[in-house]
C-alpha cells in the first residue's frame, strides 16, 4: 500500500465504500470490483485501495475471524500476524502475570494489541512503518485512551511506566507486499538488543518455531505453539511472564480448546522399541520442545527409531499431544503390494505420511490402486536400515 491509497483510503468516502463492497475472495472477483468501481468514477487510488482491503480481509478470516470485517491491513503485515486466538492466550498469560500496561514493539497491523487490549491492558503500539502504524492506529480506535500507537522504532520507544513488552522482531525484509525472510542476525530490532531487554523487564519475544535452539537464552521460558496441527510460533518469556521451573513449553490448540505441555527442560527420550499395535505422531510443537519422550511415557511408548519422531505402543491410550494410529498392516515399500492390500480393505480414500524416506507422497499416490468406500493412513517411514509402509487407522484424540 502507498501512502496515497491509505490517505485515499481513510476518508469519510473511502471507507464507506469499502464497507459496501464487502469481502472480496478471489482475484478474479477483485478485477470485477476494480472494473465496476472506475467505471463509478472512483479514482484510482482509491480503488486500489478500497479493492485491495476487501481482498485481504477476506484472507484475514482466518487469522481474526469476524474481527477481520472491520480491520485495516498490508499483506505483509497479515501474513506475520499473530493468530487472534493465540494472541488471546497470550493476553491470559499477562494478565494473570498482573501487567496492567504493555508495550508492543513491532506491533505490525496491531494483532497482538488488538488481543491485549480486549483482555482490558492498556497499549502502546510502535511500528517504525508509517503506514503499518496509520493501520493499527484504525484497528485499535475502538479501544480509546487504552491503546495508543506510535510510529517509533523499538529501540527508541520511551517504555516509562510500561510493565511489560511484547517484543515481534520484524525477520522480513522491509516493505508491505513481497517480502523475504532474513537470517535471524538481521532481525530488527536486533536479537541481542531483545536479548538484553529481556534480563530487565518482563518480555514476550516471538519468533519462528523454527530458530535455533541453541541460540535461546538459557533463562528464558520456551514455549512452541501450534494450531490444529501447524505450528506457528515460539515465544521466549522472561521475568514475571515466564513460570518458575519451566523452560520448556509445548502449547497444542485443537479445536478452539487449548492442552499444554511443561518442563525443565528438554526431556529424556523414551527407548526404541518394535512396533505394536499403535503409532502415534507428535504434535510439531512437542516435538519442538523436545518434550517427545514426557509424552512417550505417558502413552506407554517407545520410540519406532531413534532418529525418527514416531513412538510406538500396546495400549490403547492417546492424547492431544499426538495423532494415535491403529496399525493394520506392515507392508513393503511397493506400489504392487500397498495395491493389494488396498484393494483388499476396499479403501479409495488415502492419506500418506512419510518420515526419513525419500519418497514424493503425490508422486507414490499416482502408482496405487484405490477404489472403495473407506479411509486408511499409509506412514512411510525409515526403522533402523529398512524402510517400512505401515498401513493405519487414525484414532480419535482423547
Amino acid at each position: 500500500m502507498e501512502m496515497s491509497e491509505l490517505t485515499a483510503l481513510l476518508t469519510p468516502e473511502g471507507l464507506r465504500l469499502l464497507d459496501a463492497l464487502g469481502t472480496v475472495e478471489t482475484t478474479d472477483a477483485a478485477a470485477r470490483a476494480v472494473s465496476t468501481l472506475r467505471a463509478a468514477g472512483h479514482g484510482p487510488d482509491l480503488v486500489a485501495a478500497v479493492v485491495g482491503q476487501a481482498h485481504l480481509r477476506a484472507k484475514a478470516r482466518t487469522k481474526f475471524g469476524e474481527f477481520a470485517s472491520r480491520m485495516l491491513f498490508t499483506r505483509a503485515g497479515l501474513e506475520q500476524a499473530t493468530r487472534l486466538s493465540v494472541a488471546a492466550r497470550h493476553a491470559g498469560r499477562l494478565r494473570t502475570a498482573g501487567i496492567t500496561h504493555v508495550a508492543d514493539l513491532g506491533c505490525g497491523i496491531g494483532g497482538d494489541s488488538l488481543a491485549f487490549a480486549g483482555a482490558g491492558l492498556r497499549v502502546t503500539a510502535v511500528d517504525a512503518d508509517e503506514i503499518t502504524a496509520a493501520l493499527t492506529a484504525f484497528n485499535l480506535a475502538p479501544f480509546g485512551d487504552d491503546a495508543t500507537v506510535l510510529h517509533s522504532t523499538a529501540e527508541t520507544a520511551d517504555l516509562t511506566g510500561i510493565d511489560a513488552v511484547w517484543l515481534d522482531p520484524a525477520r522480513r525484509t522491509a516493505g508491505h507486499s513481497e517480502t523475504r525472510r532474513v537470517a535471524a542476525t538481521d532481525y530488527s530490532p536486533s536479537l541481542d538488543w531483545a536479548f538484553d531487554l529481556a534480563t530487565r523487564m518482563p518480555v514476550g519475544i516471538k519468533l519462528g518455531p523454527g530458530h535455533d535452539r541453541d541460540q535461546l537464552p538459557a533463562e528464558s521460558e520456551a514455549q512452541w505453539v501450534s494450531v490444529d496441527g501447524s505450528v506457528v510460533e515460539l515465544v521466549l518469556w522472561s521475568g514475571a511472564l515466564a513460570r518458575p521451573g519451566v523452560h520448556r513449553a509445548a502449547m497444542v490448540v485443537r479445536g478452539g480448546h487449548t492442552h499444554e505441555l511443561t518442563a525443565p527442560a528438554d526431556s529424556e527420550d523414551a527407548p526404541v522399541r518394535e512396533l505394536g499395535a499403535f503409532l502415534h505422531e507428535p504434535d510439531g510443537a512437542v516435538i519442538r520442545a523436545r518434550l517427545i519422550g514426557d509424552v512417550a511415557r505417558h502413552l506407554e511408548a517407545g520410540m519406532l527409531d531413534e532418529h525418527i519422531a514416531y513412538l510406538t505402543s500396546d495400549a490403547a491410550l492417546t492424547s492431544p499431544f499426538v495423532q494415535s494410529f491403529r496399525v493394520r498392516e506392515v507392508l513393503p515399500v511397493t506400489p504392487k503390494a500397498i495395491s493389494a492390500a488396498l484393494r483388499a480393505g476396499e479403501i479409495g480414500t488415502l492419506e500418506i505420511k512419510k518420515r526419513g524416506v525419500d519418497i514424493d507422497p503425490a508422486t507414490f499416490r499416482k502408482k496405487l490402486t484405490l477404489r472403495g468406500p473407506n479411509a486408511a493412513t499409509l506412514i512411510l517411514a525409515r526403522v533402523g536400515s529398512k524402510r517400512h509402509a505401515i498401513l493405519a487407522d487414525r484414532v480419535d484424540a482423547a
